[in-house]
């Protein structure tokens, strides 16, 4: 698998395949998450490419203090490969390029799979109360 950054030729396969992933939400336009994400120099999206199709990616950005990520998607027939492994570590990599000391990212509690997954790349959960407010009236 070879990683680069998104081009907006991507932008059907990287919503077909976050889809394909179970990660989009009805309140959460991708469309409208990836042309705010590459409008700033502060977060990017990677993609993986194997055989010129896509069959990963991985959206990060960070805030001056902390990273994140978001979107991490394997193909479903192509996951428990290394695929989201090498996409992390390219997001880390993006990421320590730019001198962000911390990355953090959210998981759904019941989403034991990839608990799984982030606990075996060192990752440790820490223990936060997440406040939020919509301010699109959604």
């Amino acid at each position: 698998m070879q990683i680069r950054s998104f081009q907006n030729t991507d932008r059907a396969a990287v919503i077909a395949l976050w889809q394909a992933c179970g990660l989009t939400r009805p309140w959460n336009d991708p469309d409208s998450d990836i042309s705010f994400c590459v409008s700033k120099p502060e977060s990017t999206i990677l993609v993986g490419e194997r055989d010129s199709k896509i069959v990963a990616s991985v959206m990060t950005g960070h805030d001056g203090h902390r990273g994140w990520l978001y979107y991490l998607a394997v193909d479903p027939a192509l996951q428990k490969a290394g695929h989201g492994r090498a996409m992390v570590q390219a997001a880390e990599a993006w990421l320590t390029a730019r001198g962000v000391p911390k990355v953090m990212l959210m998981v759904r509690p019941e989403n034991t799979q990839v608990r799984a997954f982030y606990d075996a790349l060192g990752y440790a959960e820490e223990p936060r109360v997440i406040f939020s407010r919509r301010l699109d009236g959604k």
